[in-house]
């Protein structure tokens, strides 16, 4: 089976997660990771599960503005922050505004600051909706994965992300 995880990433935080996806998803699978601006068309056809994830803005998905604030945050002398290689490109919401039907399975996750969700809000739970809008069928449940106040990822998020992925791997099996 082909998966094919798709990211947006500020700061490097959900690309790290989309990898780790990625490596729980692995076993017997193809698998690609891609940054928005790669998840094209052709990509994705034939997929037979499509996992996106961004980051938490504002309370949801991100958009122009909060995508542009994150990068001058991250061009700000003594930030402590550093820009993912793609985080000056396209954003989840712009990919979505663009692509048509998509057939197949699809799981949707965030990384946002750890908190209660009603405080801190989650991308994720939009993403998922898209995802049944452009025609996927939702395999599991919208997953948060936690950054720490100077946005760094709380300690074994990364481990709980590839735990994630086999889970996903293992739905797949019966889901076929």
């Amino acid at each position: 089976m082909r998966a094919v995880v798709i990211y947006e990433s500020m700061y490097g935080n959900t690309h790290v997660i989309a990898g780790a996806v990625a490596r729980g998803l692995g076993g017997g699978n193809e698998v690609a990771v891609v940054p928005v601006a790669e998840a094209t068309p052709d990509l994705l056809d034939g997929a037979g599960l499509v996992v996106a994830g961004g980051p938490t803005h504002v309370h949801g998905m991100s958009g122009a503005r909060s995508r542009q604030a994150a990068v001058e945050a991250g061009h700000k002398d003594g930030s402590g922050l550093t820009l993912d290689a793609r985080a000056e490109g396209p954003g989840l919401r712009d990919w979505f505004d663009a692509v048509g039907r998509i057939q197949g399975w699809g799981a949707a996750f965030d990384t946002r600051m750890d908190g209660p969700a009603v405080l801190t809000g989650r991308a994720s739970k939009a993403i998922a909706k898209l995802l049944q809008r452009h025609g996927l069928t939702e395999i599991a449940p919208a997953q948060s994965f936690l950054v720490t106040k100077d946005n760094r990822l709380h300690p074994g998020e990364e481990d709980r992300a590839e735990q994630w992925g086999r889970a996903l791997a293992a739905k797949l099996v019966p889901a076929i």
